[in-house]
């Protein structure tokens, strides 16, 4: 297991930093290695962000001494949405199916979490956020809704939202997985949207939200292509090239807006003083410097 280690800093600062600094403060390169769980905690709102990849093996969510916990959720929530093939979550013994762009909810005090694979030739892969907690809520598994058709036992539907369209390049469909309407947590807030073919832009207008931080995880964005994600203060702009399956770290400072040279999906999730999605100080493109 990796756990990397981000520490914060002033807005100011990252006017100074060249391409290389900008990426070692905020880009997440790795997310998945095969048999292995890589995990980055940020002292942004004190996030951490990784992937979980069982292949041959399943693999057990331990404890960091960075934490000082017995174990990982003594005083932490997560959530988790799959972009690999189907896998299991086996929570203090019971298990959780997670099939691809399937979530879960996993509340404070869960002591054993563990990740396993149905097919080793398809691994899951699990893309996990983790906040601080002070309660514990139940357990959900969240899913896409199916038109015509109530969710199993058991299992929640997400929020669809419909948004942009082709004129303007930004026609996307937001899942919110981890949210009010759909289940409850301490602070965590999470969700999934999926950019339409021939769109290339999300998260326009731009826009901050002083109340809490941001974790981007671009994916479906094919290894040839790349994502320009723009961060910085709306007037000190800055921008990090990423590719599939890596994460960007957003303080509550910077706005989070991106362009790809192809379609692709994003992971966000998001921590801090509120959950209200909404909340948000929205930027005028033409304000933009």
């Amino acid at each position: 297991m990796k756990f990397d280690v981000r520490y914060s800093n002033h807005p100011d600062d990252s006017k100074f930093y060249d391409t290389r600094t900008l990426r070692e403060k905020y880009l997440i390169e790795q997310l998945f290695a095969a048999d292995d769980i890589l995990l980055t905690y940020s002292h942004q709102d004190r996030i951490i962000a990784g992937g979980v990849m069982p292949v041959k093996k399943a693999l057990s969510l331990g404890t960091f001494k960075e934490l000082a916990t017995a174990y990982f959720l003594e005083r932490r929530e997560l959530g988790l949405i799959n972009i690999g093939g189907d896998g299991v979550v086996t929570l203090d013994g019971k298990p959780y199916e997670i099939g691809f762009k399937e979530g879960l909810y996993v509340g404070m005090g869960t002591k054993q979490v563990e990740f396993s694979s149905k097919d080793p030739k398809h691994p899951a892969k699990f893309y996990v956020n983790s906040c601080p907690a002070h309660k514990s809520y139940p357990t959900v598994k969240i899913v896409k809704p199916v038109e015509g058709q109530q969710p199993p036992e058991g299992v929640k539907y997400c929020v669809q939202r419909h948004l942009g369209d082709s004129a303007s390049i930004n026609k996307r469909t937001i899942n919110q997985f981890i949210i009010g309407d759909v289940c409850e947590s301490c602070q965590l807030a999470m969700g999934m949207t999926e950019i339409a073919e021939g769109s290339a832009w999300n998260t326009l207008p731009s826009h901050t939200h002083e109340r809490r931080m941001e974790v981007y995880m671009y994916f479906e964005l094919p290894e040839t292509e790349a994502v320009i994600h723009l961060m910085g203060t709306p007037q000190e702009t800055r921008h990090i090239i990423m590719h599939n399956e890596q994460a960007v770290i957003s303080p509550s400072w910077s706005i989070h807006s991106g362009v790809g040279t192809h379609n692709y999906t994003f992971i966000w999730g998001m921590c801090g003083e509120n959950q209200t999605y909404d909340d948000m100080d929205n930027i005028a493109t033409e304000d933009l410097k």
